[in-house]
């Protein structure tokens, strides 16, 4: 059996809190962060609801002490989990070890970068809002702050599947001896560009999103960002670190059915599943919560829910509920977010609820959670599917 690489920290921001305990405390009280929009300027403020971190970027700036109007909103909400991530870690030297940063991102500087798109070709004020559209400039930014020197630095984009592999890749890194630790995880802020984008894509809910309900509308956009600190056994012995869970399997893949869609049966989601259950050494009946990705779409939660059967069998899917109706769905950092909350699960053996399900889908007899739920929880697994086909498991476990 595969032995799992240690998670030692981890470090979250989202529309339920801001921080690893609201988090925790907002997800056993049924407490969402769905609200209409109030920070940005955008035509469709009283068409959808969304995940919304309500401190200003200025406030932001300030608790970082940074200088005003310097950085975009996905950097300054990266910055804020991975320094929870490495002081939960109980790390006073980054650069002690072999150490990465591997972060991810599909809104970048947009949300600055969209601002101040119009006086390009006539002034330069806020040039480094320009320069800092693309994804590496947040992974830039947020190892800065953390004072990274000299080491492995990488961003991913993947869509929603982003943050799954950061830390996919951060778990082989450690595995291969490349590295000793590894910082992983991902943010993204809201922007008008990605409100647009997913509007006309017509999958936006103007109500509070309902994953695997029948009547299902759509998603509900968030931000958020989530770190989680991987270490090797080397450092867990020698610092004698609290271990908090283990990234015990993974797996991705790419069902190349559609730019936006999942596949119908959803085979890519179980190649994933069945490669992330490979690398753990375990059997589909040994894990105890899926946490799900649950966009609340008509098609995700079709493909997904077919792909679960597919791999569980009827009759034999474990305890699942999807949180992103909790925080509304956080793209590139989800994976990010949902492992956190999944090492929450294992920690006080909770299942938290699939919110505001009223109706059963008609197409399988599955049924999400409802409620908070105790029980021994040792295996989770949790799924994060993107666009472009990019699907990919996180199998996280209580021991290695």
């Amino acid at each position: 059996m595969s032995k799992g690489v240690a998670i030692t920290g981890m470090g979250i921001i989202s529309a339920i809190g801001n921080n690893v305990p609201e988090n925790f405390h907002s997800l056993v009280s049924s407490k969402a962060g769905i609200s209409k929009i109030s920070h940005i300027d955008t035509i469709h403020a009283n068409e959808i609801m969304v995940g919304e971190i309500k401190t200003t970027n200025s406030e932001f700036e300030a608790q970082l002490q940074l200088e005003e109007n310097s950085y975009s909103r996905s950097p300054l909400l990266g910055i804020i989990a991975a320094n929870e991530a490495i002081a939960k870690a109980g790390i006073t030297n980054i650069n002690d070890y072999k150490t990465g940063l591997i972060s991810s991102t599909t809104v970048g500087g947009m949300d600055k970068s969209e601002q101040y798109f119009y006086e390009f070709f006539n002034s330069k004020n806020h040039w480094q809002h320009i320069n800092g559209l693309h994804a590496g400039d947040s992974t830039k930014k947020i190892a800065e702050a953390i004072g990274l020197q000299e080491s492995f630095v990488t961003t991913i984009s993947t869509a929603c599947s982003s943050a799954a592999n950061a830390i996919m890749l951060g778990a082989r890194m450690i595995k291969s001896g490349r590295l000793d630790r590894v910082v992983v995880g991902g943010t993204d802020a809201l922007s008008k560009f990605t409100i647009n984008g997913f509007k006309t894509l017509m999958i936006l809910s103007d109500t509070y999103n309902t994953p695997f309900d029948e009547n299902r509308k759509g998603l509900n956009l968030g931000e958020a960002a989530a770190f989680l600190v991987l270490e090797s056994e080397n450092i867990v012995a020698s610092e004698n670190r609290e271990v908090l869970a283990y990234v015990k399997g993974y797996g991705n893949s790419n069902d190349a059915f559609h730019q936006t869609a999942s596949s119908e049966n959803g085979d890519g989601a179980v190649l994933a599943m069945e490669k992330a259950l490979k690398v753990a050494g375990l059997k589909p009946e040994d894990i105890d919560y899926v946490n799900a990705h649950g966009t609340a779409t008509p098609n995700n939660d079709l493909s997904e829910g077919r792909a679960m059967l597919r791999i569980f069998g009827e009759g034999k899917v474990p305890d699942f509920s999807s949180t992103k109706a909790y925080t509304g769905h956080t793209l590139a950092a989800a994976g990010g977010v949902e492992a956190v909350y999944s090492v929450l699960a294992l920690q006080n053996n909770r299942i938290y609820p699939n919110l505001n399900l009223k109706k059963h889908m008609k197409e399988f007899d599955l049924r999400p959670q409802t409620k908070v739920i105790e029980k021994e929880i040792k295996h989770v697994l949790s799924n994060s599917f993107g666009f472009g086909g990019n699907c990919s498991t996180l199998i996280i476990s209580k021991e290695a």
